[in-house]
């Protein structure tokens, strides 16, 4: 079986080209894909050359891990899941290229545990599913403070409206979210984004950094109540560090959030169909997926691009 895939032959060098999948395995489900979401962040790194060594990670490789569509065949151990429309969070079901994520392509084979069902009238919107999840797994790593939920939140791409948006379903007070592009700070529902420089207070409790931006260290020390603590919930290229004495003098704690798991996809999924989560309003570029080559690179460099989503409907 081949499948229409995108594929990264090298940094900034990208193609849809059919390829050889895998044999089905009697707990595998074959998914048609509907819509694959783009990410700023570590797909961004990958079609830059910038990403730092990580296992399995090497040229061919398929991007992806935010797709949605239907089981549409499976094994002999699975075919109760036909019908089926699911999220999936990347494939490796490919005999000539790297499968680390590999979720955007026409057809998928997947496990069938690692076909997570979700909603179908979330339509487009569900490529957010495992953005949504890591935002709520940053949260939730904080619960045994004191001041989990954040207060301050620096950057209003899709990440940090996310965490903007669960701190309140979540029962917390609106937080502040800190965004430099003043193109940017526009869809702020029920909280405020304001330029850093218009922000004097001194006291957050809880900073979740969304930006990546590894030279922000020192400046969020400098605004953390005594005690207070500083989410890393980005994706950092560059080398983490901070100056010593100011850190001591806050007492600073320092937390790194990692991806989603799965039972994060099922709170996530749970606040959602219960109406406490909106993912509205945060897919703002639609294109077909055999315009996948114009579509990477406005997703990374146009600002008024929050989030891309590829459309495999007509391949």
């Amino acid at each position: 079986m081949n499948t229409l895939a995108v594929i990264l032959e090298a940094p900034e060098r990208l193609a849809l080209r059919s390829l050889e999948m895998k044999p089905v395995e009697p707990s595998d489900v074959i998914v048609d894909i509907a819509w694959s979401g783009i990410s700023t962040g570590t797909e961004k790194l990958l079609w830059t050359g910038k990403m730092p060594p990580f296992p399995g990670l090497g040229y061919p490789l398929v991007p992806g891990y935010e797709s949605v569509g239907r089981i549409v065949d499976a094994g002999n151990e699975a075919r109760g899941r036909i019908g089926d429309w699911v999220f999936v969070p990347g494939a490796n079901c490919y005999t000539d290229a790297r499968g680390l994520f590999g979720g955007t392509a026409r057809r998928v084979i997947v496990p069938s545990a690692r076909a997570l069902p979700i909603p179908e009238h979330l339509g487009d919107a569900g490529v957010l599913c495992a953005l949504a999840a890591t935002a709520l797994h940053a949260i939730k790593g904080g619960f045994h403070h004191r001041d989990a939920l954040p207060d301050l939140i620096i950057g209003h791409g899709v990440l940090g409206r996310l965490l903007a948006r669960l701190t309140i379903a979540l029962g917390g007070k609106p937080p502040v979210v800190w965004e430099t592009n003043p193109a940017r700070r526009a869809g702020a529902e029920g909280y405020v984004a304001i330029d850093p420089s218009e922000d004097e207070r001194r006291d957050y409790h809880a900073i979740y950094d969304a930006s990546g931006d590894a030279n922000l260290i020192d400046t969020l020390v400098m605004r953390l109540a005594k005690g207070g603590e500083i989410v890393l919930a980005g994706f950092y290229s560059e080398r983490v560090s901070f100056a010593f004495p100011a850190a001591f003098m806050k007492e600073a704690h320092f937390r790194v959030a990692a991806e989603w798991q799965p039972g994060d996809i099922s709170e996530t999924r749970a606040l959602i169909e219960c109406g406490r989560l909106d993912l509205k309003g945060l897919v703002t570029n639609r294109r077909p997926a055999g315009e996948a080559t114009e579509a990477y690179p406005q997703a990374f460099t146009d600002p008024d691009c929050l989030k891309m989503v590829l459309d495999w409907s007509d391949c």
